[in-house]
């Protein structure tokens, strides 16, 4: 393999790195149950609903950055979604782990769950 075909591969494993991830790729950020233990059933059913649109919104958000990307890297070898800020990767963590968090202090205090 000749140094140019070594050089010219890791520039595109290093795009392609760049790339935003699918949704269900990433991962739920770690967030504490104690945040949601001292809420009422009530308060944490609200709070569930409003986290979930937000979850919603943050994966569509996030499966257009995908996709932009993927066009930017065919077209111009540039994943454009990722490098303008699209992507929501950190924030879709963070909205994951708080509706699990949520889940499971709801579940502790034998909430109702819809």
């Amino acid at each position: 393999m000749t140094l140019k075909t070594m050089a010219t591969l890791s520039a595109g494993l290093l795009v392609i790195a760049g790339c935003a991830k699918g949704p269900d790729a990433i991962k739920p950020a770690s967030i504490p149950l104690a945040a949601y233990t001292g809420q009422s059933c009530s308060s944490l059913t609200k709070e569930l609903a409003h986290e979930k649109d937000r979850l919603d919104d943050l994966e569509d958000a996030q499966r257009s950055a995908q996709t932009g990307d993927a066009i930017g890297v065919f077209l111009v070898g540039i994943p454009i979604s990722s490098a303008t800020g699209g992507d929501k990767e950190g924030d879709l963590a963070v909205s994951k782990g708080k509706v699990q968090s949520i889940e499971l202090a709801m579940k502790s205090k034998n909430c109702r769950m819809s």
